[in-house]
């Protein structure tokens, strides 16, 4: 009977020491951290191109209404709003992609600041010295990490808030240079005043400057937003 339970409880041991000494800090960039480093920028990569994939989209898009728009005065200019709407789908959809590839960058940058790094350089001091149990925890149960509103914020920042101000430019010289009537009635988009659309779309574009630019804590991890260049040149 003392055989048994000793049986078992050597067995039970042995499978919670299963990976153990696997990723050992003096192994440094070992065979299955090399491999793990591998496949997480595998999965950044992929990401990463869907993200650009939608940008893609939005571009082509836009570019196909404002050619349409401009194409015959007698064009209806809200098309170019039409253009506006279909531009924050895909900014919402880039946003959602967004923050599932910040999940991935995350880990590489756990990976670089914490293994790689100290490997290139020992004398560094080590960045997070809890970065294998939040890496750990990470594994066991992938998390978002930012919001919403950051994600749509950070890509407002990079793509997407020049296009939305493009697009404005070409409704206003729509509405004011390609038309007979005064503005802004002449933004009046069938019963409805152009008073009353003009303020709409001041407001959207009041709304999204406000998202972009209001001052916030970034947690997305460590994208580039600030600039370091070599000045020993």
């Amino acid at each position: 009977m003392t055989d048994s339970s000793d049986n078992a409880d050597e067995e039970a041991r042995s499978f919670r020491e299963i990976g153990k000494g696997l990723l050992d800090e003096e192994m440094g960039p070992s065979s299955s951290m090399a491999h793990l480093y591998r496949g997480e920028i595998h999965r950044m990569k992929f990401w990463r191109e869907r993200l650009d994939r939608t940008t893609n989209w939005a571009v082509i898009m836009m570019a196909a209404i404002l050619t349409w728009a401009f194409s015959s005065r007698t064009n209806p200019h809200y098309v170019i709003l039409v253009g506006w709407a279909a531009l924050t789908v895909f900014l919402v959809v880039e946003a959602r992609r967004y923050r599932g590839y910040d999940i991935w960058r995350s880990r590489v940058r756990t990976l670089q600041r914490n293994v790689f790094a100290l490997g290139l350089d020992p004398s560094r001091e080590l960045a997070d010295p809890d970065w294998r149990y939040k890496l750990a925890d990470d594994y066991d149960q992938p998390t978002l990490k930012i919001t919403m509103e950051e994600a749509i914020a950070h890509r407002l920042r990079r793509i997407y808030l020049p296009l939305f101000a493009v697009l404005l430019a070409a409704w206003v010289i729509r509405v004011t240079a390609f038309v007979e009537q005064p503005w802004p009635s002449s933004a009046a988009i069938g019963q409805i005043p152009g008073e009353f659309v003009t303020v709409i779309v001041s407001l959207y574009a009041l709304i999204l400057g406000v998202i972009a630019c209001r001052p916030r804590t970034w947690y997305a991890e460590e994208e580039l937003r600030t600039s370091d260049f070599r000045r020993d040149q």
